[in-house]
């Protein structure tokens, strides 16, 4: 993201606050959605055909896809900062709350 933070400060486009006293907040506004993988459904086709009742088998394959930012906000001194990070998966919120 675009926060630096320092033994000492803190250094935003915002400008420079100090590290002491600042107040950390992180809202995960992401979601995980779970789908039939699209290869599972052509392999439940093909399987389908040629073994009858095992291709079926195919369509219990899932997929994950994760969407969405996690927004980390930083206040200090008088001044507001906040910034959104992508969330690449599921665990993305956990991580960032290890750094905050």
């Amino acid at each position: 993201g675009d926060i630096i933070v320092t033994q000492t400060e803190i250094t935003t486009p915002a400008g420079t606050m100090p590290l002491k006293g600042s107040v950390w907040n992180a809202s995960d506004m992401s979601r995980t959605e779970e789908k039939i993988s699209q290869t599972g459904i052509i392999l439940a086709i093909i399987f389908g055909i040629l073994l009858c009742g095992l291709g079926l088998l195919f369509l219990l394959m899932k997929e994950r896809k994760t969407s969405g930012f996690i927004q980390v906000t930083v206040t200090s001194a008088g001044r507001h900062h906040s910034t959104m990070l992508p969330a690449l998966g599921p665990w993305s919120f956990h991580q960032v709350m290890q750094q905050v």
